[in-house]
């Protein structure tokens, strides 16, 4: 990062995502028109390749992808467009 503040981060972002009949996030769509499942989405966030989201643990021991937190609620993964 440089000292004024911009950053050369290349990183895919999601912009949107598919879920099931439960509303529950099952796959991604990133900036390159990639789509991934959620687990091939979930090694990618692990590894660092896609900026703006982040893995956690839940309540239930399993691994989850959530939009790093902002302030902003208009682009949490919940809001973003189906595909």
């Amino acid at each position: 990062m440089q000292a004024n503040g911009n950053t050369s981060d290349t990183r895919e972002v999601i912009v949107a995502v598919q879920k099931n009949g439960d509303g529950d996030i099952t796959a991604f769509k990133t900036s390159t028109g990639r789509q991934l499942d959620y687990q091939a989405a979930l090694q990618e966030v692990q590894a660092g390749q896609i900026a703006g989201v982040n893995a956690f643990k839940g309540r239930d021991g399993e691994m989850y992808i959530r939009g790093d937190a902002d302030g902003d609620p208009s682009n949490n993964l919940d809001q973003l467009p189906l595909f």
